[in-house]
């Protein structure tokens, strides 16, 4: 079950990166105190009080010259009622009342999604008395804070977590792999989903971002449940259209969010962009199973698999869990191949190993590396096991968990999978202190 998504608006400059900050309980956006900072959409997930959501900084109002505030505004604010299950209308004490929040309130106010109206920047007793004029916006009592200094977030995130929809209980059925099939717009994400199913079951068009909802099909592959999600393509950063195209993005990473396993498709004819880089990164920070498929290989001519295979590694140096498959979804090329891989990733996800086991590999994988240290105090690991699967999920027990450096965790992992395998999934270490639970 996806998380319900929580989007914050407003016009520019009234703290929405930083309320997103604040709620997060780190610093996600980049945050200045300049109008139309935020470029793109931004996430995160928050937990409060046993409640998991999804928090969407909108961006603000990225303003054209050639287009006018108030249509803007509308393209904004109808995209976040059509996408969100609860809205932010985050308003700035210190301004009051603006025709651009008068704009965005005769909009809310027509909508049927819970509205909570903040008012932010009260840094102060005074301020906070001022907050009584945003009344007049006929949006209910508005609820006073101070993003940048944590007053009254903790309120917030009560009143958030009050509006959430209730989780419906999920029925017990046979096991489904779920499959997230992303990448950037007009890479061939619905004409794939058509050669994997052997019929039309999606629109197939060459104009960039046709497919604006995730569309979900189901697939028997060889008596296995499979979900494939065919979702939006995730323009590169900075070229956001307005309005509905905007907020596809939400639906995309939600895609990612409620999939087991994601395949990345890569245009080969423009391999290896800026913008794969970072769908590849939501999918790891998410920690998802990941295949990447490099698609319209009937257009190249130099068709090398071991050149591809380094060129592609060598972009990717993260991924190197990651299987490589090259398909023509026009020519039904290399189409067969993929669901027999994604049942191969899905397996690995779901290994499972005794702490024994564990312990054992760990144990000589610290006695053929030297062990980190700060001043006189030397990294320990004391124990370890696995916690979890999908994702695969390793607790270290050490002395210190300040002296672990990444190039550290990184040979450990590689350890892990060097014995255990894991292909094509991301691995979660965590270390804990000896008596944390």
């Amino acid at each position: 079950m996806d998380k319900p998504v929580v989007a914050i608006i407003g016009r520019q400059n009234v703290g929405k990166s930083t309320l997103l900050n604040r709620l997060a309980g780190e610093r996600i956006a980049i945050t200045a105190d300049l109008p139309g900072t935020t470029r793109d959409r931004i996430l995160a997930n928050v937990s409060w009080q046993g409640t998991e959501f999804t928090l969407v900084d909108t961006g603000g109002l990225e303003i054209k010259p050639e287009t006018t505030i108030a249509q803007e505004v509308k393209e904004q604010v109808e995209a976040a009622i059509t996408e969100a299950d609860v809205i932010i209308f985050l308003v700035d004490v210190r301004d009051g009342i603006t025709p651009i929040d008068l704009e965005i309130a005769a909009l809310l106010r027509q909508a049927s999604k819970p509205l909570l109206l903040v008012v932010n920047k009260a840094d102060n007793d005074r301020l906070e008395t001022e907050a009584v004029e945003f009344y007049e916006l006929g949006l209910g009592e508005p609820l006073v804070i101070s993003a940048y200094h944590g007053r009254g977030t903790a309120e917030l995130l009560d009143k958030i977590t009050a509006c959430l929809p209730v989780p419906q209980p999920v029925e017990a059925g046979p096991e489904m792999i779920k499959v997230a099939i992303v990448g950037r717009p007009n890479v061939g994400k619905s004409m794939l989903v058509n050669a994997l199913l052997g019929e039309e079951r999606a629109i197939v068009n060459e104009t960039p971002g046709t497919t604006r909802d995730a569309i979900d099909t189901l697939l028997d592959f060889q008596g296995q449940s499979m979900l494939l999600i065919d979702t939006a393509g995730i323009r590169r950063r900075g070229r956001l259209e307005a309005g509905i195209e905007k907020y596809s993005v939400i639906r995309s990473l939600r895609a990612i969010d409620r999939a087991d396993i994601s395949l990345l498709i890569i245009d080969a004819a423009e391999p290896i962009t800026a913008q794969d880089m970072h769908i590849t990164g939501f999918i790891q920070q998410m920690a998802k199973g990941i295949i990447l498929i490099v698609n319209k290989w009937d257009l190249v001519k130099d068709k090398n698999i071991k050149v591809w295979d380094k060129y592609i590694r060598d972009q990717v140096k993260f991924l190197p869990y990651a299987p490589i498959l090259y398909t023509s979804a026009k020519l039904g090329q290399g189409i067969d191949r993929i669901m027999p891989q994604v049942c191969q990733v899905y397996q690995e996800r779901q290994k499972r190993f005794p702490t024994a086991t564990v312990n054992r590999v760990v144990q000589q994988a610290l006695a053929a590396h030297s062990l980190p240290r700060k001043g006189n105090r030397q990294l320990k690991v004391l124990s370890a096991t696995q916690a979890d699967i999908n994702p695969p999920t390793f607790v270290f027990f050490v002395n210190d968990t300040k002296l672990i450096h990444f190039s550290y965790q990184r040979y450990l992992e590689n350890k892990l999978r060097q014995s255990f395998g894991f292909t094509g999934n991301p691995l979660r270490l965590v270390f804990k202190k000896r008596g944390e639970s």
